[in-house]
């Protein structure tokens, strides 16, 4: 299959904005939290609460004080599992179709469907 020169070449994901997902490694492992975007390019994600950085910030105008703010950095879409939040488990995922024919992703450990 040859690609268009100028079409911005396309990367899928196991993981879309608004899932749960547990991060499975790194020094957030452990945490649960929503996908508040994704970045397909980069194959990143930023999750709520996960990978948290600060930024320190000078004064903009004169006599406004600096700040210091904490912001949400991406981290690698491979480093979370998607989570059942009613089991209480992450697990891979498998792609199946319903009885309508439309295609959905499942929990492999559950069952459980996502979409």
């Amino acid at each position: 299959m040859t690609q268009k020169k100028n079409a911005p070449q396309r990367f899928r994901m196991h993981v879309k904005k608004g899932d749960t997902v547990q991060v499975i490694s790194g020094k957030d492992k452990g945490k649960v939290g929503e996908i508040l975007e994704a970045i397909p390019a980069k194959s990143a994600v930023i999750v709520k609460g996960v990978n948290i950085r600060t930024k320190h910030q000078k004064p903009r105008q004169e006599g406004e004080s600096g700040q210091i703010t904490t912001y949400e950095a991406p981290i690698h879409s491979s480093k979370v599992m998607l989570y059942s939040a009613k089991q209480k488990i992450a697990s891979r995922i498998a792609y199946t179709f319903t009885e309508d024919g439309k295609k959905v992703r499942m929990l492999k450990k559950t069952g459980e469907i996502i979409d």
